[in-house]
């Protein structure tokens, strides 16, 4: 029996990916900072003894170690890692604040950066393991008002063919997957913030995207699924791209 970690997972495609692999029998560790939605997973989940949730601000790595530490003494070991988590500030170099800035590093970069940290050791442990980012069609040069998150996700993209080649000895895959424009619920709040209804942003993706329309949450799910499965025992260091076409 598996068992998956997610940064993230009470909401957008994290919720969705949690669904899938309880479907598969997996145990799942997730985390947040919503332990209301966190418990009404677990309480509409069949499987509540294969979930374990850890309540976290990724701003800070102080709750990390803590994690790692719980899910295993609950699961014994992690055989994937998803890194789901992050924020998408809208913000030029010119007018990125210090405090915006060091948000998104926080959490898109040092956040799974020290988790992995923990999760690596116990992998090559077992000498087995699969780690899927969730990376971004910002992750080349982004447009210009996404540079600190793009700026993030590019590293991310680095990081994961790093793990690839230099764990490869130990059993452990890394693959990095490109998750196109989707309407999760942080994205509809962005929006929202902006003015711009859920009908307006669906039909202003659908002339921007070349597949005609945005990502629902359940449509980068079967890529991770694949990723983490024996299905893909020699795949590692690649990059599939959930986007619809889309390329920024």
């Amino acid at each position: 029996m598996k068992t998956v970690m997610l940064l993230g997972g009470t909401k957008g495609v994290g919720k969705e990916i949690l669904r899938a692999c309880l479907e598969k029998g997996y145990n799942v560790a997730f985390c947040g900072r919503d332990a209301k939605l966190a418990n009404d997973i677990i309480e509409s989940s069949n499987s509540k003894n294969k979930l374990y949730f850890h309540k976290i601000d990724l701003n800070s790595i102080d709750g990390i170690e803590d994690y790692f530490n719980q899910a295993i003494q609950k699961f014994k070991k992690i055989d994937a890692l998803i890194l789901y988590a992050g924020i998408t500030p809208v913000s030029s170099i010119i007018d990125t604040t210090e405090d915006t800035y060091d948000k998104v590093f926080n959490v898109n970069l040092k956040a799974p950066y020290f988790l992995l940290k923990h999760v690596l050791k116990s992998m090559m442990k077992f000498k087995t393991g699969s780690i899927v980012f969730f990376g971004s069609a910002h992750m080349d040069y982004g447009q210009e008002d996404r540079t600190a998150y793009a700026l993030t996700k590019g590293t991310l993209y680095t990081l994961s063919n790093h793990i690839a080649h230099h764990y490869a000895k130990y059993g452990i895959r890394s693959n990095y997957l490109v998750m196109g424009w989707t309407n999760t619920e942080g994205e509809l709040q962005l929006r929202a913030q902006e003015g711009i209804s859920e009908e307006a942003l669906k039909n202003d993706a659908g002339n921007i995207i070349p597949m005609g329309r945005m990502l629902n949450p359940y449509d980068p799910v079967p890529a991770v699924m694949y990723f983490i499965s024996d299905d893909s025992a020699m795949t590692t260091g690649s990059i599939m791209r959930v986007t619809g076409g889309e390329y920024i």
